[in-house]
């Protein structure tokens, strides 16, 4: 293999072609799993949009090259406006090719704990979730003192997040990871699949049951084997699709001692995306592209319809993922799922979340699992998708902004799993 410009100068260049208008050539870059989803076309929709609300482009900074697992390298470039900026995040591979690629929030100071935090009370050890090919590097949280303390699994929302499930600059899963560890539950995080190996999201049969189940399945099972931690109290608290994903999970886990399902999605995802689009264009209109709505609406009927098939191609389908993982979406039940897990559940809404919402999702749990006493339902009026505090109508913007999860959902989560705790230890 020929030697490559180092990832820095990649993402500088690539950002120089998007200047001048470029897109066709920065396509061209793109490894099959990010041109699986991401056209030039579309990027030069979304640039354009970021750029042209912020005045055009007045200077590039230095780029910030970080290790991202498996060969893999992002780099972060300053893009300054005459009004703001933006960050320019690629992923490049050894070879040179993007593997991912996001126009973000301005860079902003690093991550910084939330004032519930305890660092001094647990320490950190790196951890690979299960065996093989496609492995994924993760992050044990474990509370100093004597043991054995309550377990946490914890899985993000869809798309390929880190174990952090970073989002510009904001880091919740961390957030609940270092609350809980603060507060005796030892916690384990991950990569997903789809960030650690990019190119799972065009194999083929890829669905969301493998994207997480395995996965979840391998970390509760490396949680019981640690002497610090009960194995009889293993809990999977699973974000957005996470917590869509979750019953299934303690169908295939026997020993998940409980479930915590925060923000979790029972409308079919294809009907949320038209619906969560058309709210975008509602309130944030500069933040779609033209053509956006028309396109989900069709790419969602095609997800709904009886001729869709393991051969339809993911141009016609929504976000690009293959059909084999809208097919394996269509055939599950999230509540009835639950319905069938008895285990208990605590389910945790924010009020002010346009993308899995009270109306149209939580109404689901509620009414499946209304005559079940080992269900605990709260909503935050005040809480965004993150479950981060606002107020004022809530808009993709919110996430550009540091903050941290909402420290009342830490501490009835923390609450709960103690009370579980005691129910467990009482059998």
């Amino acid at each position: 293999m020929e030697a490559v410009d180092e990832p820095g100068v990649v993402a500088v260049s690539v950002v120089g072609m998007a200047v001048e208008g470029r897109f066709g050539e920065i396509e061209e870059l793109f490894a099959p799993s990010l041109r699986a989803v991401v056209s030039g076309q579309m990027l030069r929709d979304a640039w354009l949009g970021e750029i042209g609300k912020r005045g055009g482009v007045a200077d590039v900074g230095q780029p910030v090259s970080e290790a991202a697992g498996a060969g893999l390298v992002r780099v972060s470039v300053p893009v300054g406006c005459q009004q703001g900026g933006i960050t320019l995040v690629v992923v490049v591979d050894e070879a040179g090719g993007l593997q991912g690629l996001q126009l973000a929030p301005a860079t902003s100071a690093p991550w910084e704990p939330p004032p519930y935090a305890e660092p001094g009370r647990f320490s950190e050890q790196d951890v690979t979730v299960a065996a093989g090919s496609h492995a994924v590097p993760g992050t044990l949280s474990l509370p100093h003192g004597e043991g054995p303390w309550p377990g946490v699994v914890l899985l993000s929302g869809g798309g390929p997040f880190d174990r952090d499930e970073t989002s510009g600059p904001n880091k919740p899963l961390k957030d609940l990871a270092w609350g809980l560890a603060s507060r005796g539950v030892a916690v384990l995080r991950f990569d997903k699949v789809t960030y650690a190996h990019r190119e799972m999201v065009t194999a083929p049969g890829f669905t969301m049951t493998g994207e997480y189940v395995p996965y979840a399945v391998a970390a509760v099972r490396l949680l019981r084997r640690r002497p610090e931690v009960d194995p009889a109290r293993v809990f999977v608290v699973g974000h957005s699709m996470g917590g869509k994903v979750a019953p299934r999970v303690a169908v295939a886990e026997e020993y998940v001692a409980g479930l915590v399902i925060m923000a979790g999605d029972t409308q079919p995802m294809h009907r949320a995306a038209v619906r969560v689009v058309r709210y975008l264009a509602s309130v944030s209109p500069r933040s779609i592209p033209e053509g956006a709505v028309e396109g989900i609406v069709e790419q969602a009927a095609m997800a709904d319809s009886p001729d869709l098939s393991p051969s339809t191609p993911a141009t016609a389908l929504p976000f690009g993922l293959p059909a084999s993982y809208w097919l394996d979406l269509r055939d599950y039940d999230p509540v009835a799922t639950a319905v069938a897990v008895d285990r208990p559940m605590l389910i945790l809404q924010g009020g002010r979340d346009y993308q899995v919402t009270v109306a149209d999702d939580l109404t689901g749990w509620r009414a499946g699992l209304a005559h079940r006493p080992d269900v605990t339902i709260r909503v935050y009026d005040a809480d965004n998708h993150l479950f981060f505090p606002g107020d004022g109508v809530s808009t993709p913007e919110e996430y550009e902004v540091a903050q941290h999860v909402d420290p009342a959902v830490v501490e009835d989560l923390a609450e709960w799993l103690v009370a579980e705790r005691r129910v467990v230890a009482e059998l």
